[in-house]
């Protein structure tokens, strides 16, 4: 397929072509031009980042579009690999990084009312664990935290290259040294869920209410079998806090991009992909909205694993793309967000300056989370929500107006699809001022504060970012469709069966959702492997090319 005005290589250098401007596409980009290719990124959008975007929504308001708090790439190196401090990107220690504010005898905001403060500092937060807790859930604690925080550096390994059997068996073989158990054992533990994780450890039902919630973000709730690591995944939080960019989530992004350009790469925005064009089994370029062929050595999508398969149309292998559609699972949705423009903080009990830089989890009891998640699971919007909330703009001023703050509030879970014959345009301030009313109930007053409501649905999310029936995981993150099964097994090498030069990334990729950045890095250190390949790899691809895969 070729199309008007195609643009030519620098001579001497290979041609790459980054489908999306989310971050993993950009990472990818910046790790291929540095190796001296010459990068093109195309984005339909005409914001950079995608998810990780952050966009003027009222006059004054700097509000992310997706992600705000920033974990699991402040543990890849990326950040300092690509020297982004030196591009722009200031992060913002988000320590503490969990505040669960809960309600006293005498009500939500009276004297009685306590919380949990998860401070990266270990004893900080084991102290605030004995005064709501008790000694024995405090000391269970530290055990848990020093016993999962050491599992899941080995864990992290495995998130950092392709989910190969190599490279998993080799990454994965330090855990059960690390713990003494044997694999029965160790593997019992990883593969049950994590409330029965959290009865074995803990008595306190809040102590355990509050790490499930933060366990559930990924969006299985934690009484699903194989959920155990999501809450074990929390310790390593005490190791390095998570970060929020000064500016908003974007910063990351657009950080990303100054660094791509200053190695000579380039985003186009405003002018997607309408089709990656393949020939002879290899993909060969990529067709633009306006028309344009950009021709390529390599092809990295970093969108949506479906949204490249329709890109590839029938380029692909006969009957791959009916049945990915079946077997890849995008779910119902997981949830959806209000940005509130306020005239004050939540005004929680007990709270001081430090607590508004953590992820709030709003949420009573185990039993409210199963609740919520019955409701998603009947295809409802849950009656009551929990919320997570984030208060960002009282340590960054460049989010809100003087005198004014920026309130994010998450709510899980809420279904793409409604049973009921509702329509999300038209329940949608229903729903956000469901969110706003989770918090008045443990901060009373908040309500009032409200100036300004942004709500993203989880099918504006879908309209906005091109997140599938509002997935903003791209596809489940069940244990099925983790490792060596993201998003299915053919697919799980970053690669399309019977199409070489194509690569993938982002999201719907392992280690999976989140602000991650690892799937680029993996997809460009593949791509660029295929370039200068060993004699070994030259061999695989040889077979894999006789097999079609």
């Amino acid at each position: 397929m070729t199309g008007g005005g195609a643009r030519v290589a620098a001579p001497g250098r290979d041609r790459a072509v980054v489908v999306g401007a989310g971050h993993n596409g950009l990472v990818a980009a910046c790790y291929l031009a540095k190796a001296g290719l010459d990068v093109e990124v195309v984005e339909r959008d005409t914001v950079v980042g995608g998810a990780v975007s952050t966009v003027e929504r009222f006059p004054g308001y700097r509000m992310d579009r997706g992600s705000s708090a920033h974990i699991m790439i402040r543990h890849t190196g990326i950040v300092e690999d690509l020297d982004l401090v030196a591009a722009g990107l200031e992060y913002q220690d988000l320590d503490p990084w969990g505040f669960a504010p809960f309600p006293g005898a005498d009500g939500p905001g009276g004297d009685g009312a306590q919380g949990i403060t998860f401070s990266v500092d270990l004893d900080r937060t084991c102290a605030s664990v004995e005064a709501l807790c008790g000694t024995r859930d405090a000391d269970a604690y530290r055990s848990f935290v020093l016993d999962w925080s050491a599992r899941n550096v080995k864990v992290f390994e495995a998130f950092q290259g392709a989910p190969t059997m190599s490279h998993l068996g080799r990454t994965l073989w330090g855990v059960g040294k690390s713990t003494g158990l044997d694999g029965l054992e160790l593997s019992r533990q990883f593969l049950t869920s994590a409330d029965s994780l959290l009865d074995e450890h803990f008595d306190d039902e809040r102590l355990k209410t509050a790490l499930a919630w933060m366990g559930a973000q990924s969006g299985p709730p934690t009484h699903e079998v194989a959920t155990a690591d999501l809450v074990g995944w929390n310790t390593v939080m005490h190791l390095l806090p998570p970060g929020h960019p000064r500016g908003g989530s974007g910063m990351l992004s657009e950080a990303l991009q100054r660094r791509l350009e200053s190695y000579g790469g380039r985003v186009r925005l405003g002018d997607g992909a309408t089709a990656i064009t393949t020939r002879e089994g290899r993909a060969d370029g990529v067709l633009t909205d306006a028309g344009e062929h950009l021709p390529a050595s390599y092809v990295v999508a970093g969108c949506h694993v479906l949204t490249t398969l329709d890109l590839l149309g029938s380029g692909l292998p006969p009957g791959f793309a009916a049945r990915a559609g079946r077997s890849v699972r995008t779910g119902n949705g997981i949830g959806m967000v209000v940005r509130l423009g306020t005239s004050a903080l939540p005004a929680y009990a007990g709270a001081t300056d430090e607590t508004y830089r953590a992820m709030q989890l709003i949420a009573p009891s185990r039993q409210f989370l199963r609740k919520a998640y019955g409701d998603y699971s009947a295809g409802l919007p849950p009656e009551h929500p929990a919320a997570l909330a984030m208060t960002f703009s009282a340590f960054d001023d460049t989010l809100a107006p003087q005198g004014k703050h920026n309130v994010t509030v998450w709510g899980q879970w809420h279904p793409y699809e409604l049973s009921n014959g509702e329509d999300w345009d038209a329940i949608r301030e229903r729903e956000g001022t469901k969110l706003v009313e989770a918090v008045d109930r443990v901060a009373p007053g908040f309500a009032s504060s409200v100036e300004h409501m942004h709500v993203q649905t989880p099918l504006d999310l879908e309209r906005e970012l091109g997140l599938r029936n509002g997935q903003v995981m791209h596809v489940e993150m069940g244990f099925d469709q983790m490792f060596m099964w993201r998003p299915m097994p053919e697919l799980a090498g970053h690669r399309v069966p019977g199409v070489d030069g194509l690569y993938l990334c982002g999201a719907s990729t392992h280690p999976g959702g989140g602000v991650f950045g690892a799937s680029g890095r993996t997809a460009a250190r593949i791509a660029l492997g295929d370039r200068s390949p060993s004699p070994l790899s030259r061999a695989v691809r040889a077979v894999r090319r006789v097999r079609g895969g």
